[in-house]
């Protein structure tokens, strides 16, 4: 696997290695660095996990929130490794650009009265980022704009700021868009090889083209895991394994996704379990795709 990041981090243009093993946590804020280091973790885990194609085609379904679409573009086939290096490097450094235009962010809102929550976003220019399900929604928008929300937030509801570059998933990125607009037409796509859930609308996506073309999209629209849950749900899914950095999509999984078994690959030492569940859950062998 030191071979395979050394290599992903030459088409980078980012030692991956000095920055996941060596680096400050000041220093990894930067979403340049930290969107490519992101997807990394994920592939090489996943790598790990599931050596090899006829693997990969016992897995039901992959989904991945916000940049880990990037991640499942691969492990779904979209995407080679090298290809979803390059392109999230520029994703990256464009959504960083972006960001420095304007003093934006976002913050978690948890809880209240969803249609309160929504009015609310609406009279301050917020915009609902992320719609993670049961009840939590990430409001983005300029600094200001998230003050005055702060002053006078929807009842009953519990706000967190997070620890972001920039309003994500909002129009304050369109300057991403545009240049990720430019380089897509040149990378290669194949469609996907397992069916592929799409933050856009929750709906599968058949074509490696528009698989693309939504991960470009993506970074000025809203992630709607909610609906990538429900799609999970409608899909059959009876267990769910979340590639590093594990843990957020896992807790909610296990809230709205009631009876679905879960796991969380952090470590090494996850990976046996890991493979348990794939061979209590997964399609087997003979009719994987």
């Amino acid at each position: 696997m030191a071979d395979r990041l050394h290599w992903w981090s030459a088409v980078a243009g980012l030692d991956l290695v000095h920055y996941g093993t060596e680096a400050d946590a000041e220093t990894i804020k930067d979403t340049a660095v930290a969107q490519p280091l992101l997807v990394a973790a994920g592939l090489a885990a996943a790598h790990a996990l599931l050596p090899g194609a006829a693997q990969l085609g016992r897995v039901g379904a992959v989904a991945g929130h916000s940049v880990g679409e990037i991640t499942t573009a691969v492990l779904s086939g979209v995407l080679s490794a090298e290809s979803a290096m390059a392109f999230v490097r520029q994703r990256g450094l464009a959504m960083a650009g972006a960001a420095a235009t304007t003093a934006t962010g976002m913050c978690a809102v948890l809880g209240g009265d969803p249609d309160e929550v929504t009015a609310k976003l609406a009279e301050y220019g917020l915009t609902a980022a992320n719609n993670n399900g049961g009840g939590q929604i990430v409001a983005a928008g300029t600094l200001e704009q998230l003050a005055a929300f702060k002053a006078d937030p929807p009842a009953k509801a519990r706000l967190i700021s997070l620890s972001v570059a920039g309003a994500f998933h909002t129009s304050h990125m369109a300057p991403g868009v545009d240049r990720l607009a430019r380089i897509a037409p040149g990378i290669p796509v194949a469609d996907p090889a397992v069916p592929y859930v799409s933050n856009a609308d929750g709906k599968t996506v058949d074509g490696g083209t528009e698989v693309l073309a939504r991960l470009v999209s993506q970074v000025s629209n809203p992630v709607r895991w909610d609906l990538c849950m429900e799609a999970l749900e409608r899909l059959g899914a009876t267990a769910v394994i979340e590639v590093p950095p594990a843990g957020t999509l896992t807790n909610l999984v296990k809230r709205n996704l009631k009876g679905v078994a879960t796991l969380a690959l952090k470590t090494p030492a996850d990976l046996d379990r890991a493979r348990e569940l794939i061979a209590e859950h997964a399609i087997p062998e003979g009719d994987a795709v």
